[in-house]
């Protein structure tokens, strides 16, 4: 599939669906959501980003750069002493593509080795792109590949990994990620919440491509799970301004990870407990971390933010404050113990 990132960077395990998919508003797509029509079947509209949302961009990258930058680092390294020279990174689209080009170059900066890296999609409650699966199965043996994401929320899509990877043989379910909350994997960059830049935007820091779309009148037996490619807003690219941000960062000397926060248990049960006190009956509702609580106030209908009482006023949550002021969503000061924050999507009255 066409995107803006180079093939030698990644290849694109999609099919094009461009023009084949009205995309819907926000308030339209979540009615629809909640009404038991499944996200992947439908798009969202895909705008240039607005100058709320590059100041968020803009603001995270100039706080999170080197630290995002030190855990593809700490990543990196834990992947070559695991898999060694013969690892195929396997980013699920689409948050995680940016990142699988960060490993890529990270392990060829530092130890001259240039690994394969191509991206497949995973849909929450429909699984794994089996066709893309076998394409990959052909070509490598099963050992070699390792599947790559930004971060790690509550764990969602790790689950549907580990359910899906048992047809294939072989194939571990272990997932890469740079930050890892939730406390479920320990190939991860940090267990810190941390804000990955790249989350704040949509396709303009992913390639512009959209996220990932599976419909039977549109995607075949045969066909790789869909996507479309927004040539329209080439102008706004920002997909390699922000690798380069982050590779700017590389250094072969990476500081031990921070460890301000105890890590017992897994966020998965801080989300129910949270689910559980506000009267919340699906989890999905439930959004927890910085990246996944911007999401939230950028492209969702919010109605609630939880923040740890201990980063009340804190700079690395300014702009949440600051989101949350302008779309008049409550903020709310919540004891959490994984998360810094967490987003709560608000449920449409008779959706």
């Amino acid at each position: 599939m066409r995107s803006s990132y180079s093939e030698e960077d990644v290849i694109l395990l999609l099919k094009d669906i461009t023009g084949m998919v009205q995309p819907r508003p926000t308030e339209e797509r979540e009615k629809l959501i909640q009404s038991g029509r499944h996200y992947s079947e439908m798009l969202p509209i895909e705008y240039v980003p607005t100058a709320e949302y590059m100041e968020v961009y803009e603001e995270a990258l100039s706080k999170y750069a080197k630290r995002t930058a030190d855990a593809v680092g700490r990543l990196s390294e834990k992947i070559a002493a695991q898999k060694g020279e013969d690892v195929v990174l396997v980013s699920l689209a689409r948050a995680g593509i940016p990142i699988g080009i960060l490993i890529k170059r990270y392990i060829r900066f530092r130890f001259g080795w240039n690994v394969p890296h191509y991206s497949i999609s995973i849909i929450r409650d429909r699984g794994i792109d089996d066709n893309a699966m076998k394409y990959l199965l052909e070509q490598y043996g099963p050992k070699q590949l390792l599947f790559v994401d930004g971060w790690i929320g509550k764990g969602a899509i790790l689950k549907e990994l580990e359910k899906d990877i048992k047809a294939y043989e072989g194939v571990g379910s272990e997932i890469a990620v740079i930050a890892d909350p939730a406390n479920v994997t320990g190939l991860c960059g940090t267990h810190e919440d941390i804000l990955i830049p790249s989350s704040c935007l949509n396709s303009t820091v992913s390639g512009l491509i959209s996220r990932t779309f599976l419909r039977d009148d549109i995607i075949g037996e045969r066909d790789f799970h869909g996507a479309v490619y927004y040539e329209e807003l080439k102008d706004s690219d920002l997909s390699y301004e922000f690798i380069n941000a982050i590779e700017r960062e590389f250094t072969f000397s990476i500081p031990p990870e921070r460890t301000e926060h105890s890590m017992e248990g897994y966020g998965i049960d801080e989300v129910k407990n949270i689910a559980a006190k506000f009267g919340i009956d699906n989890i999905n509702f439930v959004k927890p971390g910085v990246g996944e609580t911007t999401r939230v106030l950028l492209r969702r209908v919010p109605w609630k933010v939880l923040i740890d009482e201990r980063y009340r006023g804190s700079s690395e949550l300014e702009h949440i404050a600051r989101l949350a002021a302008e779309k008049q969503v409550p903020v709310e000061y919540y004891p959490l113990n994984h998360y810094k924050c967490c987003g709560i999507i608000k449920k449409i009255a008779e959706a």
